[in-house]
């Protein structure tokens, strides 16, 4: 099979797969992660193969939808690539990605690199950041039935990996744990570039945000 072929199937997958996702990690966040990643790939030297089945392939089973199970993920991607006889190399190298990919509270490890692990990670990060990350966050805190925001909880820049998946606290605080520390931990140039943008776009929203809070606009 070639990998225009291979790429058409992938896409077919995870479409279905995806079909009633909920709105921020639904097939059409995967279709920005994809375009992102080809954007950064244009200034890297990578497999763009890899990064490709990666981009589509790395949110085909989010574990905090999957009661924080971490491997069905990469278990759905490898069982799937292996029945279309993907190459075993290519396999693995996708597998690695969808493993180190999140985000994890800021203080995971990656066990894995690999300039194609950096441009789907950055791909996928500024898609959480900019006016759609700014959509996608508030969509999932009313998914998960959060206040949009309460002056009396802080943000806590400091969780562990598991603080940070039971997380329950107002969606306003994602900025402070997440959100606005995106900027700062882009692997690629091109990355980085992106992210200055969108991070002053979500610096703006903030400043609007606490300016009506207050009733001072």
């Amino acid at each position: 099979m070639n990998n225009a072929d291979i790429i058409s199937k992938t896409i077919t997958f995870v479409k279905e797969t995806l079909e009633n996702a909920e709105g921020g990690h639904d097939w059409f966040h995967i279709e920005r992660v994809y375009k992102n990643a080809m954007l950064i790939a244009q200034n890297e030297v990578c497999d763009v193969t890899v990064v490709k089945l990666g981009a589509l392939l790395h949110d085909i089973a989010d574990s905090k939808f999957h009661d924080g199970d971490e491997a069905i993920g990469p278990k759905t991607a490898r069982i799937f690539l292996e029945s279309e006889s993907v190459d075993q190399e290519i396999i693995n190298h996708v597998v690695k990605i969808i493993q180190n990919i999140s985000y994890k509270g800021g203080n995971f490890e990656k066990t894995f690199t690999s300039i194609e692990l950096d441009i789907v990670q950055d791909a996928d990060r500024l898609d959480a950041i900019g006016a759609i990350g700014i959509a996608r966050t508030f969509n999932y805190g009313g998914f998960k039935n959060r206040a949009l925001y309460d002056p009396k909880i802080a943000p806590n820049t400091n969780m562990t990996k598991e603080e940070y998946k039971n997380n329950e606290a107002p969606t306003l605080n994602h900025f402070y744990e997440k959100l606005l520390l995106l900027k700062d931990k882009m692997n690629t140039e091109s990355g980085k570039q992106i992210a200055k943008e969108r991070h002053h776009y979500m610096e703006g929203f903030l400043s609007q945000f606490y300016a009506e809070w207050e009733g001072e606009k």
